[in-house]
């Protein structure tokens, strides 16, 4: 074996073997203080950019869910506001029946115009003042927004919420004031309400009956454009009622004359008849009589005095059609007694009344009415083409008429307040269910993340004990290296 002085060759490679534990040791120690495993991409370049991209995933998805929890505290405001409103638009809807009743005189009528009013400006308040950091929420401004809840982009939940001002909810409506005809001969001869074939009408681009069977004829009926309607246009957002209330002149007799006649009335797809009746019946004995044989037939009407008048209810707004026979042709049969806008005539003779129609809807529509016309009468609210909106500050109850109206414009407003107010809790709900899928999501990923990027304690304390130890007895042969050239003074004595 060569002994050198210049150079320690074992020296140098325990020395090297010193930095190089030294270095493991430090960056084990490093590890130990800070937690991390990675401690620089040249640590684990790969690990550290799989970490790195999980870390914003995660950072990403708890701001989403930040998101996520100040749009439901919006939506909320938003949903409570329009409960209030769903709570004043009940107790209008309750006055306006209330109104509806004819028992009200007009001062009671203009006490419940004013309450109305009073709610309606309630709801006009909250409607434009509800916010949520200056952001109007239910004027119509909050529409078309997004709420960004995703790590991506377009990974949002569309949001908008309709205007439920006083002013933009009501009903889009087609009202007509109903008629009357009279005539002589058979009901048949009332040739604009009695048709030998059904009679279509068209709503809302469906064909609607607008006819009820009676035997072989077939009776225009407002009541069954209602009932069509409702049946069949409901799921479209379709409501329609018909309402026929009939006050005849003050009553007299039935005609003049003496002897009997028979009456046959028509209400709806029912009919039944007053035979051997006295012209000169009594009204309270022409009352019994048709209440009698209309509860035997089960027929929707009846019949009651107001102040000597003959008022005849038809039950669900059914045309109501009455033929007097068995007169003399030069007897004069008071049809106006009997039916409200009907004219006396001479001899066998008929009368029919066709009830108010209202058609509403929480948007617009069209209608053709044209081969009713006629018998729908006079169309106050709308045309015979395409309705026309009503919102609640047209709602005005000193009559019986605009009462009617009055509830379904509150009806169709509940139903359109009551709508946003679904969509609001039905988004609320889908927020609330990708809130807690990413809050899964998040707790996931940052323990992907944690298992590259953070120190396992239990495998590194092992490594960096084992570096201690190496450490150690680096160091004490680096000082047995040292002493190898001492051997060279054995040499020199």
């Amino acid at each position: 074996m060569a002994v050198k002085i210049n150079f320690n060759e074992a020296a140098a490679k325990t020395h090297t073997a010193l930095i190089i534990n030294e270095r493991a040791m430090n960056k084990s120690l490093l590890r130990l203080s800070t937690g991390y495993r990675i401690l620089s991409a040249a640590d684990d370049s790969a690990g550290l950019y799989i970490a790195d991209m999980l870390g914003t995933v995660a950072a990403a998805l708890d701001q989403g869910n930040r998101n996520i929890q100040t749009g439901i505290s919006a939506l909320q405001i938003a949903e409570s506001a329009a409960g209030q409103i769903y709570t004043k638009l009940q107790e209008i809807y309750v006055r306006t029946q209330s109104a509806a009743n004819d028992i009200n005189d007009p001062e009671a009528r203009s006490a419940l115009q004013e309450e109305i009013m009073n709610f309606v400006d309630a709801i006009q308040k909250i409607a434009t003042d509800t916010e949520y950091n200056g952001i109007k929420l239910l004027n119509g401004d909050f529409s078309n927004k997004y709420i960004h809840y995703g790590v991506r982009m377009e990974q949002t939940v569309y949001l908008s919420i309709s205007d439920i001002r006083a002013q933009s909810i009501g009903a889009h409506m087609i009202h007509s004031q109903g008629s009357a005809a009279s005539g002589t001969g058979a009901i048949t001869n009332l040739t604009n309400y009695v048709s030998t074939t059904a009679i279509t009408v068209n709503i809302g681009g469906r064909t609607i009956t607008a006819t009820y069977h009676n035997g072989s004829n077939y009776i225009i009926d407002a009541a069954k454009i209602a009932n069509e309607i409702n049946s069949n246009l409901y799921d479209v957002g379709f409501e329609a009622k018909a309402v026929n209330v009939s006050i005849a002149d003050e009553y007299t007799a039935i005609a003049s004359g003496t002897g009997t006649v028979s009456l046959t009335f028509y209400v709806g797809d029912d009919s039944f008849s007053l035979t051997g009746i006295n012209k000169t019946i009594t009204l309270t004995d022409l009352i019994e009589e048709i209440n009698r044989e209309a509860a035997t037939a089960g027929a929707n009407l009846t019949a009651k005095e107001d102040n000597g008048r003959l008022v005849l209810t038809a039950t669900n707004g059914e045309t109501i059609g009455i033929e007097v026979t068995g007169v003399d042709s030069t007897d004069t049969v008071n049809l106006n007694q009997l039916i409200q806008g009907a004219s006396a005539q001479s001899g066998t003779a008929s009368a029919i009344r066709v009830g108010e129609l209202y058609i509403g809807r929480d948007n617009s529509f069209t209608a053709d009415l044209s081969s009713v016309t006629n018998a729908l009468g006079t169309i106050d609210v709308g045309s015979a083409t395409s309705s026309e909106f009503k919102n609640l500050y047209a709602i005005e109850v000193t009559t019986n008429s605009g009462a009617e109206m009055g509830i379904m414009i509150a009806e169709i407003a509940m139903t359109k307040v009551d709508s946003v107010r679904a969509q609001i809790g039905a988004t609320m709900n889908n927020l609330q269910s990708i809130y807690d899928s990413q809050k899964s999501a998040y707790d996931n990923t940052k323990e992907a993340e944690s298992i590259i990027r953070n120190t396992d304690y239990a495998k590194e304390m092992s490594e960096f004990t084992s570096y201690q130890i190496r450490m150690q007895a680096t160091i004490a042969m680096l000082a047995q290296a040292n002493t190898l050239p001492q051997l060279v003074l054995q040499l020199l004595r």
